[in-house]
């Protein structure tokens, strides 16, 4: 059986890679410029960058079955309030992140990104901790059968369309217009409370996966199980998608198991790699973010608002953003707008894993 330790150098490192991943493609020098593979898809489909966010749940999931192992996988008073203490925590940290600098309470954006981690993390864990193993499996089927009704049959005449569907309409009835996000050009919340539903579920998909992994003595018996379910929630996904459309904006059921189908095929890359071949050298630079993942992801977004709201050059109509200048001065005279709004990218990706370097030669992880 594979050993703990090598399991998670896999697992670690492919977190890395998606924190880094997180972090070029939420910091371009100008959204003007930007890669058609950089970009999210308007609505429906699906970019390599739309896979990013999910394998962050999926991974998650995958570690939360090592951890809670602790527990025996039982709901435990010291689980619940470790799980209710994670869950409230992050929560609040995305809360102030939405509010930082400016701290406009009265249109501060409710849910984000780091809040749905939180209830996502808090939901999953509840699944695993009171459902009997058989039935997780089921529960995930029925959850994504149940989400697939609700936004069908809550939805308006377009229920999956921006401005008819149901997670819209909860959103802004719970939370109102000035506290849901506004980037799609109406009040819409892709990280919204309906749509966290099927997010949790692809938490749950990783936690079984972790399972799984445990359950498998033999590494190519394990790699091929992998694979195998990997297809098969590649084809399922794509076969529901003419129905229920491949869409992360809304989370649909078909784009929970498209991206989980991924994710397994990546993790199997990994494993392979790693735990097969033995080859774990080159990891080493993806651990730095994989073993301080919340942190960074935290610093890279302080860091850009700090960019733009407190650090201003120049004066009067040539008064731009630090953010800006840093673009316009350094990486478009260095390489152009496209290639340079890349750069930009990538250098801030260095930036963080200098960070993570420090924290992680300091033994500084944060533990939540």
């Amino acid at each position: 059986m594979m050993q703990h330790t090598e399991r998670l150098v896999s697992l670690d490192a492919f977190r890395g890679l998606t924190i880094l991943l997180m972090i070029i493609v939420n910091t371009p020098g100008s959204w003007s410029y930007v890669y058609a593979p950089l970009r999210h898809s308007e609505w429906h489909g699906a970019t390599p960058t739309d896979l990013v966010f999910p394998f962050f749940l999926f991974i998650m999931g995958v570690a939360m079955w090592f951890s809670l192992k602790k527990y025996d996988y039982r709901p435990t008073a010291k689980a619940l309030k470790k799980i209710a203490k994670r869950t409230l925590l992050i929560f609040l940290i995305g809360l102030l992140l939405n509010a930082f600098p400016t701290f406009n309470w009265s249109h501060l954006r409710i849910m984000g990104v780091l809040q749905r981690i939180a209830l996502a993390y808090g939901l999953a864990a509840l699944w695993a901790l009171v459902l009997p193993s058989r039935t997780r499996w089921l529960l995930a089927v029925l959850g994504l059968l149940g989400y697939w009704a609700a936004m069908y049959y809550w939805g308006g005449h377009y229920p999956y369309s921006l401005e008819d569907n149901a997670a819209t309409h909860l959103d802004v009835w719970l939370f109102g217009s000035n506290h849901v996000y506004h980037g799609f050009g109406i009040a819409f919340d892709p990280e919204g409370l309906l749509s966290t539903w099927p997010a949790a579920i692809s938490v749950m998909l990783g936690f079984l996966t972790g399972q799984l992994i445990t359950n498998t003595p033999e590494k190519l018996m394990l790699l091929g199980k992998l694979v195998g379910l990997g297809v098969l929630a590649i084809v399922v996904g794509l076969l529901w998608n003419p129905v229920f459309p491949i869409n992360k904006p809304i989370w649909s059921s078909s784009y929970v198991l498209y991206t989980y189908g991924v994710a397994l095929l990546v993790l199997s890359v990994f494993i392979w790699v790693v735990d097969v071949m033995g080859a774990k050298k080159w990891t080493t630079p993806l651990l730095i973010y994989g073993t301080n993942p919340l942190l960074i992801f935290v610093l890279s977004i302080v860091w850009v608002k700090v960019l733009i709201y407190w650090v201003h050059v120049g004066s009067g109509n040539a008064r731009v953003t630090g953010y800006g200048w840093l673009y316009n001065q350094v990486f478009v005279p260095l390489a152009g707008n496209m290639v340079g709004s890349l750069l930009f990218a990538l250098a801030h990706g260095l930036l963080f894993w200098a960070v993570g370097l420090v924290l992680y030669k300091k033994k500084i992880f944060l533990k939540i």
